[in-house]
């Protein structure tokens, strides 16, 4: 089973989500820690057995001997990744979608692929969970390929737990699109309300099944309540805006850990996900 943990904006609580799930499932699990911008699960975990695997992806590499000065790979780039002033062709990295149309249409065959590393994959163990983590190298501008990476590293583990980006772009969409079931983690603002229903639609576009989280639930603010009760949305579980969950998520430490009394109902929200997935 594959669930996903998604927020329309940052700083909702997406990773206290994601680490109270994997520290509570029912079987062998695997953290998949996808906010690869600004990964930080592996904050919260005693990793052993530490690697990395850089990741790459093909970028277009001119021989300058070969190339007659057509312009035809700048023609078919869509994303202005190749310049041509009847020159040599200049290669603009960091907007290459690696698609390889410029090596298909070049009609001197001056064009080859070359690996760009773009970022690095950390794997380790805490006890009964595999930890993934996505980190992109600085100055890189696509996360996908990087997301891609990590969710390959998807196994034979009863569940498996993305912490996706924040927000409702393509990075959001890579991590989410394959999931079983996705938990969408809101704050009752007017910011965290707007960003929400942004992120409810996306995931009815993408099809999958999913609920919500509200965190630091104590406000006045009832709009994210109310919506979810006319679109019948069902509210998963409020956490109260509670200074202790704060001081232990500055000091590291996961909340069933900090606060038991959330095992038990991380615990029984596992069930009531597993009931809704045996249903379908």
């Amino acid at each position: 089973m594959k669930i996903a943990v998604a927020s329309g904006k940052g700083g909702t609580g997406k990773t206290t989500v994601s680490l109270a799930l994997a520290l509570t499932a029912p079987g062998k699990v695997s953290l998949l820690d996808c906010d690869v911008e600004e990964p930080n699960g592996d904050i919260f975990l005693h990793l052993e057995n530490i690697k990395e695997e850089n990741v790459f992806v093909p970028v277009p590499h001119v021989d300058e001997q070969k190339c007659i000065r057509c312009g035809k790979c700048s023609e078919i780039c869509q994303f202005n990744a190749i310049v041509f002033f009847k020159t040599p062709p200049m290669i603009f990295k960091e907007l290459c979608h690696s698609c390889g149309g410029c090596s298909k249409v070049c009609p001197s065959s001056a064009i080859i692929e070359k690996d760009h590393k773009i970022g690095v994959v950390i794997a380790g163990n805490d006890k009964n969970i595999e930890f993934f983590q996505g980190k992109m190298d600085v100055g890189v501008a696509m996360a996908p390929p990087v997301i891609k990476k990590v969710l390959s590293k998807i196994n034979d583990a009863d569940f498996n737990v993305i912490d996706a980006p924040p927000g409702t772009s393509c990075s959001m969409i890579s991590a989410v699109k394959d999931s079983d079931y996705t938990i969408i983690v809101t704050e009752p603002t007017p910011f965290g309300f707007n960003d929400m229903k942004i992120a409810v639609e996306t995931v009815k576009k993408l099809s999958v099944d999913f609920g919500i989280i509200i965190n630091k639930a104590d406000t006045d603010y009832l709009e994210t309540e109310k919506y979810c009760q006319d679109n019948k949305i069902e509210i998963l579980m409020k956490i109260p805006n509670d200074v202790n969950i704060a001081k232990a998520y500055s000091k590291g430490t996961p909340l069933t850990e900090a606060m038991p009394e959330y095992k038990t109902k991380f615990v029984q929200l596992w069930s009531r996900i597993n009931d809704k997935m045996g249903k379908k």
